[in-house]
């Protein structure tokens, strides 16, 4: 078995190749556009994509990204799915292997074409769990626009406006941002609230609707990605803040300014603007072009995966604990702190890190803001839902409403926790059946995890990190599951998978109760469909299991939208799917991916999930509608206290007066 020295020493020296052939290539040109804006916070886009643009394509590195990339997708559950278009979520047909193919005859004019090319592929399966991110170019320059949008509902009438909290909220970027337009005599405080009536040409709506198709990937239902193009509030960080959305906050510079026709708030009639895009920087400092591929663009030790049989157990659950996870959804960088007026101004039950509490005016309606189901402690998140439920039933709260706009997702087993805790535990198994893909190279590593002993220490394929189907029993560490594998037809293609297995998440850290602490009649859901991950699956399984009152906000008027994002099972990240391959000791098997030679994560979702309403039917493809939905207002857009107390009052007839 090869060494972890080996194979970092092989990869050091094929890196170092690789740095020493870009640099002479940097040398022998006049000028060096990343040296001209090194150190600089905020840059012009077009300056940003000078330096980005500045590293030569590169044959080498397009083979090893993509025979990377190629081999991976022979672990995604879901590529069949995409031989068709699926009219219900607005997703239309992508050829993943004609799409690659493709790649690999084009000619590009640099690596960040070729890359970039490669990014707007994978981005376009609107599936979040996976993803094509190199650090290289991927939120390095990220585009913000001083004129967010979102949809509001103004005298009965919905539009698009400019959102009104503009001054406020930009002006926390400080003044390295503002100064910037003040340099160019551009009043962009002056289109705070005004509506917008077209976007470069289109009619605001078909913009937005452009965007959701072209820029914000991430969600398979095309609602959900409008949703996401606007400006939006959500717990970051700890805290509340605010989103750009993807219309003024993209993740690439390609856009020197946007072109809007507005109705300012004190006018009636229509002005063209042009709105400059300003781009910052989040990569690793540079001071010009060779430290910027060093810093950010060549293979480092923490790229590729390593064979945890010789790094020890702990170092394995040091990763993530290894407790089964979805993702966190793929952007977490376009956004700010929220302007101060819009925190609430409640007494917080609990409030810190992913979850904050509140009980409401009219004393009997508890909140429970999820930001997140990944939490800083896994274990004190649990201990926390049980603090917060209690002290509710101590002062008399009756109902409970949970939000989870913006919510990336997280661990799976904290959602069936979540879902435990408020069901009961006389309930019973809260979760889903799943099943991984019973590829070559799948069924080659659960081999070889039985027979080398490798239990759940080190790895997520071992038999003993998952129970058999119906009995909730973790399997024998001998049991193979994945071999012999079950074939379905999907799209008119055999796609083989594993047996359908159960997460092992108990025993949980806190005592269940056995019977729900609330009515579940008076349990609620809002949210703005931006619920990925574990969030979709926690959503899915309260409306599925106890038709659970969900309430989406926001989107476009006369569209419909899923109440949940991404709603795969589990992903696996680059490092993750190599860990695997190298800790089964098959890294040199002829189907196992090389290690790459660049700093990027190319994730996948490794897992599905099936429904409870059809089994045969994973849930990210099982369509599911809200009950009720609401238009964002001038009230409610960027205020959580006032839509939830917007929200009880129309779910359950509260009344704060």
């Amino acid at each position: 078995m090869r060494s972890i020295t080996t194979d970092l020493a092989l990869l050091a020296a094929a890196s170092a190749l690789l740095k020493d052939a870009t640099a002479s290539l940097y040398e022998a040109r006049a000028e060096d556009p990343c040296a001209k804006i090194a150190g600089q916070s905020y840059v012009a886009p077009a300056d940003a994509r000078a330096c980005l643009s500045y590293f030569p394509f590169n044959e080498t590195l397009r083979q090893n990204v993509l025979d990377v990339v190629s081999k991976v997708f022979d672990f995604y559950t879901f590529e069949d799915y995409y031989l068709a278009p699926i009219a219900e979520f607005g997703q239309p047909a992508v050829n993943i292997r004609d799409e690659l193919a493709r790649i690999n005859s084009t000619g590009y004019a640099s690596d960040y074409a070729f890359n970039k090319d490669l990014f707007d592929v994978v981005n376009g399966l609107n599936d979040g769990h996976t993803g094509w991110y190199t650090y290289c170019y991927w939120e390095t320059f990220q585009n913000l626009l001083p004129a967010p949008v979102i949809s509001l509902e103004v005298d009965g009438a919905q539009d698009v406006y400019v959102v009104p909290d503009l001054v406020e909220f930009i002006s926390l970027l400080g003044t390295e941002y503002t100064s910037y337009y003040a340099s160019l005599g551009f009043d962009w405080a002056r289109l705070a609230g005004a509506r917008v009536v077209s976007i470069e040409g289109l009619p605001a709506y078909s913009y937005v609707d452009y965007i959701a198709d072209t820029v914000s990937g991430n969600y398979l239902d095309h609602g959900v990605r409008v949703n996401s193009v606007f400006s939006s509030y959500r717990i970051s960080g700890g805290n509340y803040s605010q989103r750009f959305g993807d219309l003024a906050g993209p993740v690439f510079p390609d856009l020197d300014n946007l072109t809007m026709e507005v109705i300012l708030g004190n006018g009636t009639e229509p002005e063209t603007v042009v709105i400059p895009y300003l781009a910052g920087y989040l990569g690793e400092p540079f001071t010009d072009a060779a430290s910027y591929w060093a810093n950010n663009c060549a293979a480092n030790n923490e790229t590729n995966g390593v064979d945890y049989l010789t790094q020890g157990a702990a170092a394995a659950r040091s990763r993530a604990t290894l407790q089964p996870r979805g993702a966190l959804a793929a952007s977490n960088s376009q956004g700010f702190g929220i302007p101060s007026q819009f925190v609430p101004n409640l007494t917080a039950i609990y409030g810190e890190d992913i979850l904050w509490s509140y009980i409401l005016p009219d004393n009997k309606t508890g909140v429970m803001f999820v930001g997140s189901f990944e939490p800083e402690d896994y274990y004190g998140f649990q201990s926390q839902v049980a603090s917060v439920i209690s002290t509710f039933l101590e002062a008399g709260v009756t109902q409970l409403l949970i939000d989870l706009s913006n919510n990336g997702g997280g661990y799976v087993c904290l959602g069936e926790f979540l879902h435990t805790y408020l069901a009961g535990a006389d309930f019973g198994f809260p979760g889903y059946s799943s099943a991984v893909r019973a590829n070559t190279l799948a069924q080659k590593i659960v081999a070889a995890d039985i027979a080398q002993g490798i239990n759940d220490s080190y790895a997520f394929y071992p038999p003993d990190n998952w129970a058999y189907e119906g009995n909730d029993t973790a399997m024998d560490q001998s049991y193979n599951y994945i071999t012999p594998y079950v074939t379905r037809t999907i799209n008119g293609v055999a796609y083989n998978e594993s047996q359908r297995f159960y997460d092992v998440c108990t025993p949980f850290n806190v005592t269940i109760p056995a019977a729900p602490p609330f009515d579940l009649s008076k349990v609620a859901i809002v949210g703005n469909g931006d619920c990925a991950s574990t969030c979709a699956q926690f959503s899915t399984l309260m409306y599925e299991r106890h038709n659970t009152t969900i309430a989406i906000f926001g989107g476009k008027p006369g569209e419909t939208m899923q109440f949940k994002g991404m709603a795969g099972e589990q992903v696996l990240e680059w490092y993750d799917i190599d860990s695997e391959i190298k800790t089964a000791g098959l890294q040199d098997d002829p189907l196992a991916p090389p290690d790459l030679l660049v700093n990027a994560d190319f994730r996948h979702n490794w897992r599905t999930a099936y429904s409870w309403e059809d089994e045969e039917i994973p849930i990210a493809y099982y369509s599911d509608l809200p009950q009720l939905r609401f238009p964002y207002t001038p009230d409610t857009y960027m205020s959580p206290q006032a839509l939830w107390i917007f929200a009880a009052e129309q779910i359950f007839g509260s009344s704060t007066q």
